[in-house]
Protein backbone atom coordinates (compact mmCIF):
# COMPACT_ATOMS: atom_id res chain seq x y z
CA UNK A 1 0.00 0.00 0.00
CA UNK A 2 1.35 3.71 -0.74
CA UNK A 3 0.22 6.39 1.62
CA UNK A 4 0.81 9.95 1.35
CA UNK A 5 0.67 11.55 4.74
CA UNK A 6 0.07 15.73 4.56
CA UNK A 7 1.51 17.08 7.66
CA UNK A 8 3.87 13.99 7.94
CA UNK A 9 6.13 16.21 10.12
CA UNK A 10 4.20 17.26 12.34
CA UNK A 11 3.22 15.49 15.98
CA UNK A 12 0.77 12.92 14.94
CA UNK A 13 2.42 13.15 11.08
CA UNK A 14 5.27 11.04 12.39
CA UNK A 15 4.01 8.60 14.93
CA UNK A 16 1.63 7.59 12.01
CA UNK A 17 4.51 7.48 9.33
CA UNK A 18 6.55 5.13 11.68
CA UNK A 19 3.34 3.05 12.07
CA UNK A 20 2.58 2.65 8.51
CA UNK A 21 6.11 1.75 7.51
CA UNK A 22 5.85 -0.68 10.28
CA UNK A 23 3.16 -2.23 9.11
CA UNK A 24 4.78 -2.35 5.29
CA UNK A 25 3.71 0.31 3.57
CA UNK A 26 5.63 2.75 1.45
CA UNK A 27 5.21 6.24 2.92
CA UNK A 28 5.38 9.99 1.19
CA UNK A 29 5.68 12.94 3.79
CA UNK A 30 4.28 16.37 2.53
CA UNK A 31 5.29 18.92 4.73
CA UNK A 32 6.38 22.56 4.78
CA UNK A 33 7.96 22.39 7.65
CA UNK A 34 6.34 25.44 8.90
CA UNK A 35 5.14 23.62 12.32
CA UNK A 36 6.37 20.39 11.58
CA UNK A 37 10.15 19.32 12.50
CA UNK A 38 12.65 17.15 10.10
CA UNK A 39 13.99 15.90 13.05
CA UNK A 40 10.67 13.88 13.94
CA UNK A 41 11.29 12.04 11.26
CA UNK A 42 14.83 10.54 12.15
CA UNK A 43 13.77 7.50 13.31
CA UNK A 44 12.81 6.24 9.57
CA UNK A 45 15.24 9.11 6.99
CA UNK A 46 16.78 5.63 5.97
CA UNK A 47 14.17 3.48 5.18
CA UNK A 48 14.19 2.98 1.17
CA UNK A 49 10.00 2.79 1.84
CA UNK A 50 10.24 6.64 2.97
CA UNK A 51 10.47 9.94 1.11
CA UNK A 52 10.10 13.44 2.40
CA UNK A 53 8.50 16.13 -0.09
CA UNK A 54 9.36 19.32 1.20
CA UNK A 55 6.34 21.50 -0.11
CA UNK A 56 2.71 23.23 0.51
CA UNK A 57 -0.63 21.85 0.42
CA UNK A 58 -1.32 25.24 -1.02
CA UNK A 59 0.61 24.25 -4.22
CA UNK A 60 -2.06 22.08 -6.46
CA UNK A 61 0.76 20.67 -8.81
CA UNK A 62 2.87 19.42 -5.93
CA UNK A 63 -0.31 17.93 -4.19
CA UNK A 64 -1.43 16.21 -7.48
CA UNK A 65 2.08 14.89 -8.05
CA UNK A 66 2.18 12.90 -4.23
CA UNK A 67 -1.71 12.01 -4.59
CA UNK A 68 -0.88 10.59 -7.65
CA UNK A 69 1.78 7.99 -6.60
CA UNK A 70 -0.31 7.05 -3.27
CA UNK A 71 -2.94 4.69 -2.87
CA UNK A 72 -4.76 6.31 0.24
CA UNK A 73 -4.10 9.84 1.93
CA UNK A 74 -4.05 10.76 5.31
CA UNK A 75 -4.45 14.93 4.92
CA UNK A 76 -2.82 16.25 8.34
CA UNK A 77 -1.23 19.19 7.65
CA UNK A 78 -3.37 22.42 9.14
CA UNK A 79 -2.66 25.12 11.15
CA UNK A 80 -2.90 24.43 14.39
CA UNK A 81 -2.95 25.86 17.94
CA UNK A 82 -4.66 28.52 19.55
CA UNK A 83 -1.54 30.80 19.66
CA UNK A 84 -0.85 30.00 15.74
CA UNK A 85 -4.33 30.85 14.72
CA UNK A 86 -4.41 34.17 17.06
CA UNK A 87 -1.95 35.14 15.92
CA UNK A 88 -1.92 34.22 11.98
CA UNK A 89 -5.48 33.98 11.49
CA UNK A 90 -5.58 34.81 7.39
CA UNK A 91 -2.52 32.14 6.91
CA UNK A 92 -4.33 29.68 8.82
CA UNK A 93 -7.56 30.18 6.93
CA UNK A 94 -6.06 29.44 3.73
CA UNK A 95 -4.02 26.72 4.43
CA UNK A 96 -6.99 25.25 6.59
CA UNK A 97 -9.77 25.99 4.01
CA UNK A 98 -7.41 26.15 0.04
CA UNK A 99 -5.14 23.38 1.11
CA UNK A 100 -7.82 21.00 1.86
CA UNK A 101 -9.49 21.69 -0.69
CA UNK A 102 -6.58 21.12 -3.37
CA UNK A 103 -5.99 18.02 -1.40
CA UNK A 104 -9.83 16.88 -2.11
CA UNK A 105 -9.79 18.01 -5.85
CA UNK A 106 -6.14 15.54 -6.37
CA UNK A 107 -8.33 12.54 -4.84
CA UNK A 108 -10.80 12.72 -7.14
CA UNK A 109 -8.67 13.24 -10.10
CA UNK A 110 -6.91 10.00 -9.25
CA UNK A 111 -9.10 7.77 -7.34
CA UNK A 112 -6.92 7.57 -3.48
CA UNK A 113 -8.62 6.98 -0.75
CA UNK A 114 -8.96 9.71 1.98
CA UNK A 115 -8.79 10.38 5.33
CA UNK A 116 -9.27 13.87 6.78
CA UNK A 117 -8.31 14.67 10.23
CA UNK A 118 -10.46 17.19 12.00
CA UNK A 119 -10.72 18.31 15.30
CA UNK A 120 -12.93 18.37 18.54
CA UNK A 121 -12.64 22.27 18.14
CA UNK A 122 -15.69 22.11 15.24
CA UNK A 123 -17.93 21.97 18.74
CA UNK A 124 -17.41 25.08 19.92
CA UNK A 125 -18.81 26.45 23.03
CA UNK A 126 -21.04 23.21 23.39
CA UNK A 127 -20.64 22.15 26.85
CA UNK A 128 -22.92 18.47 26.50
CA UNK A 129 -21.47 15.85 29.34
CA UNK A 130 -20.24 14.27 26.39
CA UNK A 131 -19.89 15.34 22.54
CA UNK A 132 -21.18 12.83 19.75
CA UNK A 133 -20.82 13.50 16.22
CA UNK A 134 -24.46 14.76 15.40
CA UNK A 135 -24.06 17.14 18.58
CA UNK A 136 -24.83 20.62 17.95
CA UNK A 137 -21.95 23.47 16.81
CA UNK A 138 -22.08 26.58 19.03
CA UNK A 139 -19.29 28.95 18.17
CA UNK A 140 -18.64 32.69 19.01
CA UNK A 141 -18.45 35.55 16.56
CA UNK A 142 -17.02 35.78 13.60
CA UNK A 143 -14.83 38.85 14.53
CA UNK A 144 -13.30 36.82 16.89
CA UNK A 145 -9.84 35.17 15.05
CA UNK A 146 -10.39 32.47 18.10
CA UNK A 147 -13.23 31.12 16.45
CA UNK A 148 -11.46 30.91 12.49
CA UNK A 149 -10.23 27.56 13.08
CA UNK A 150 -13.53 25.64 14.46
CA UNK A 151 -15.10 27.31 11.37
CA UNK A 152 -12.09 26.53 8.74
CA UNK A 153 -12.60 22.91 9.66
CA UNK A 154 -16.49 22.53 9.75
CA UNK A 155 -15.93 24.04 6.13
CA UNK A 156 -13.43 21.34 5.48
CA UNK A 157 -15.62 18.31 6.63
CA UNK A 158 -18.79 20.00 4.87
CA UNK A 159 -16.03 19.96 1.23
CA UNK A 160 -15.42 16.62 2.67
CA UNK A 161 -19.21 15.70 2.65
CA UNK A 162 -19.31 17.53 -0.18
CA UNK A 163 -16.76 15.18 -2.47
CA UNK A 164 -18.80 12.77 -1.01
CA UNK A 165 -21.73 12.96 -1.80
CA UNK A 166 -21.46 14.43 -5.42
CA UNK A 167 -18.60 12.56 -6.43
CA UNK A 168 -17.91 9.49 -4.58
CA UNK A 169 -14.83 9.83 -3.15
CA UNK A 170 -14.14 7.68 -0.46
CA UNK A 171 -13.38 10.50 2.21
CA UNK A 172 -13.95 9.68 5.81
CA UNK A 173 -13.44 12.36 8.75
CA UNK A 174 -11.57 12.08 12.28
CA UNK A 175 -12.44 14.65 15.02
CA UNK A 176 -9.59 14.27 17.47
CA UNK A 177 -9.46 15.65 21.26
CA UNK A 178 -6.49 16.98 22.98
CA UNK A 179 -4.02 14.43 21.54
CA UNK A 180 -0.18 14.27 23.37
CA UNK A 181 2.58 12.31 23.60
CA UNK A 182 6.22 12.22 22.47
CA UNK A 183 7.56 15.12 20.22
CA UNK A 184 4.63 17.46 21.02
CA UNK A 185 5.54 21.20 21.98
CA UNK A 186 3.95 23.96 23.59
CA UNK A 187 5.18 26.51 21.61
CA UNK A 188 2.09 26.91 19.96
CA UNK A 189 -0.06 26.77 22.64
CA UNK A 190 -0.47 23.35 23.24
CA UNK A 191 -1.31 23.01 27.31
CA UNK A 192 0.18 19.29 28.63
CA UNK A 193 3.61 20.77 26.62
CA UNK A 194 3.46 24.16 27.94
CA UNK A 195 2.85 22.98 31.46
CA UNK A 196 5.44 20.37 31.68
CA UNK A 197 8.00 22.80 30.10
CA UNK A 198 7.36 25.29 32.36
CA UNK A 199 7.57 22.39 35.18
CA UNK A 200 10.39 21.35 33.95
CA UNK A 201 12.26 24.57 33.82
CA UNK A 202 11.28 25.79 37.77
CA UNK A 203 8.72 28.32 36.02
CA UNK A 204 5.53 29.10 37.28
CA UNK A 205 2.69 27.20 35.92
CA UNK A 206 0.59 29.52 33.78
CA UNK A 207 -3.21 28.39 34.31
CA UNK A 208 -5.36 30.51 32.42
CA UNK A 209 -9.09 31.46 33.94
CA UNK A 210 -9.50 29.93 36.72
CA UNK A 211 -8.46 26.66 35.58
CA UNK A 212 -11.79 25.15 36.22
CA UNK A 213 -12.57 24.15 32.60
CA UNK A 214 -11.91 20.51 31.79
CA UNK A 215 -10.50 18.49 29.13
CA UNK A 216 -10.29 14.87 27.95
CA UNK A 217 -6.56 13.87 26.53
CA UNK A 218 -5.05 11.19 24.97
CA UNK A 219 -2.42 9.25 23.76
CA UNK A 220 -1.11 9.50 20.65
CA UNK A 221 -0.17 5.78 20.59
CA UNK A 222 -3.95 4.85 21.38
CA UNK A 223 -4.75 7.11 18.53
CA UNK A 224 -2.57 6.81 15.47
CA UNK A 225 -3.89 3.05 15.24
CA UNK A 226 -7.73 3.76 14.99
CA UNK A 227 -7.10 6.26 12.51
CA UNK A 228 -5.34 3.77 10.29
CA UNK A 229 -8.50 0.99 10.90
CA UNK A 230 -11.30 3.99 10.22
CA UNK A 231 -9.31 4.67 7.43
CA UNK A 232 -9.33 1.00 6.42
CA UNK A 233 -13.08 0.97 6.74
CA UNK A 234 -15.48 1.64 3.84
CA UNK A 235 -18.44 1.87 5.92
CA UNK A 236 -16.47 4.98 7.66
CA UNK A 237 -17.00 6.91 3.93
CA UNK A 238 -19.31 9.96 4.17
CA UNK A 239 -18.96 10.11 8.08
CA UNK A 240 -17.19 11.64 11.43
CA UNK A 241 -15.60 9.95 14.06
CA UNK A 242 -15.03 11.10 17.43
CA UNK A 243 -11.60 10.27 18.70
CA UNK A 244 -10.84 11.16 22.77
CA UNK A 245 -9.52 10.53 25.63
CA UNK A 246 -12.30 8.77 28.70
CA UNK A 247 -10.80 10.58 31.89
CA UNK A 248 -11.90 14.21 32.14
CA UNK A 249 -9.58 16.44 34.21
CA UNK A 250 -9.87 20.05 34.74
CA UNK A 251 -6.70 22.53 33.66
CA UNK A 252 -6.01 23.12 37.70
CA UNK A 253 -5.94 19.23 38.40
CA UNK A 254 -3.70 18.56 35.23
CA UNK A 255 -1.33 21.20 36.41
CA UNK A 256 -1.42 20.13 39.87
CA UNK A 257 -0.91 16.17 38.91
CA UNK A 258 2.15 17.62 36.55
CA UNK A 259 4.39 18.87 39.05
CA UNK A 260 3.50 15.83 41.06
CA UNK A 261 4.83 13.49 38.06
CA UNK A 262 7.84 15.58 37.43
CA UNK A 263 9.01 16.60 40.79
CA UNK A 264 9.33 20.20 40.02
CA UNK A 265 9.04 22.46 42.92
CA UNK A 266 6.90 25.39 40.47
CA UNK A 267 3.86 26.76 41.70
CA UNK A 268 0.63 27.39 39.90
CA UNK A 269 -0.48 31.20 38.75
CA UNK A 270 -3.89 31.99 37.27
CA UNK A 271 -3.62 34.10 34.24
CA UNK A 272 -6.62 35.68 32.61
CA UNK A 273 -7.05 35.01 29.01
CA UNK A 274 -7.02 38.81 27.89
CA UNK A 275 -3.55 38.95 29.33
CA UNK A 276 -2.75 35.84 27.11
CA UNK A 277 -4.44 36.54 23.83
CA UNK A 278 -6.49 39.40 24.00
CA UNK A 279 -9.35 40.85 24.82
CA UNK A 280 -12.54 38.96 24.07
CA UNK A 281 -10.81 35.70 23.66
CA UNK A 282 -13.55 32.72 24.80
CA UNK A 283 -12.59 29.11 25.92
CA UNK A 284 -14.97 26.15 26.82
CA UNK A 285 -15.63 25.20 29.90
CA UNK A 286 -15.77 21.45 29.30
CA UNK A 287 -15.52 18.90 26.32
CA UNK A 288 -15.65 15.21 26.64
CA UNK A 289 -16.05 12.86 23.80
CA UNK A 290 -18.46 10.36 23.03
CA UNK A 291 -16.64 7.28 21.27
CA UNK A 292 -19.58 5.15 21.25
CA UNK A 293 -19.44 5.40 17.01
CA UNK A 294 -15.25 4.41 16.63
CA UNK A 295 -16.16 1.93 19.21
CA UNK A 296 -18.16 0.15 17.13
CA UNK A 297 -17.10 0.76 14.15
CA UNK A 298 -13.17 -0.20 14.73
CA UNK A 299 -13.27 -1.34 18.75
CA UNK A 300 -11.26 1.93 19.67
CA UNK A 301 -11.16 2.07 23.27
CA UNK A 302 -8.35 4.97 25.29
CA UNK A 303 -6.34 2.88 27.36
CA UNK A 304 -3.17 4.84 28.36
CA UNK A 305 -3.46 6.74 31.29
CA UNK A 306 -3.05 10.59 32.04
CA UNK A 307 -0.31 10.14 34.12
CA UNK A 308 1.48 8.07 31.49
CA UNK A 309 1.11 10.58 29.04
CA UNK A 310 2.55 13.17 30.87
CA UNK A 311 5.74 11.11 32.21
CA UNK A 312 6.01 10.44 28.02
CA UNK A 313 5.89 14.34 27.04
CA UNK A 314 8.16 15.61 30.34
CA UNK A 315 10.89 12.48 28.75
CA UNK A 316 10.55 14.23 25.26
CA UNK A 317 10.65 17.10 26.04
CA UNK A 318 13.64 16.36 28.29
CA UNK A 319 15.47 14.80 25.56
CA UNK A 320 14.45 17.22 22.14
CA UNK A 321 16.40 17.89 19.00
CA UNK A 322 14.87 21.26 17.82
CA UNK A 323 17.51 21.34 15.13
CA UNK A 324 17.06 20.09 12.11
CA UNK A 325 20.00 18.06 12.23
CA UNK A 326 20.02 15.53 9.10
CA UNK A 327 19.47 17.54 5.47
CA UNK A 328 20.85 16.07 2.26
CA UNK A 329 21.65 19.61 0.56
CA UNK A 330 22.36 17.51 -2.79
CA UNK A 331 18.91 16.48 -2.91
CA UNK A 332 16.17 18.80 -4.76
CA UNK A 333 14.92 21.58 -2.77
CA UNK A 334 11.32 20.46 -3.30
CA UNK A 335 11.40 16.53 -4.07
CA UNK A 336 13.64 14.19 -2.27
CA UNK A 337 14.37 10.05 -2.65
CA UNK A 338 12.96 7.84 -1.07
CA UNK A 339 15.32 6.95 2.11
CA UNK A 340 16.21 10.86 2.46
CA UNK A 341 15.43 14.11 2.58
CA UNK A 342 15.83 17.56 2.12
Amino acid sequence: MRSLITGGAGFIGSHLVEHLLARGDSVIVLDDLSTGNIANLSAVRDDPRFELVIGTILDPAVVLDCVSRSDRVFHLAAAVGVKLIVDEPLASLRANIHGTENVLAACADTGATLLLASTSEIYGKNESDSLSEESDRILGSTLKSRWSYAAAKGIDEAFAHAYWTQFGLPVSIIRLFNTIGQRQKGRYGMVVPSLVGQALRGEPLTVFGNGKQTRCFSSVHDIVPAIVRIAESTVAYGKAYNLGGAEEISILELAELIIRTTGSTSEIELVAYENAYGSGYEDMRRRVPDNTLSHELVGFVPRIRIEAMVREVAQSLSTAVDGDDWIMSQAHPAHVPAGAVS
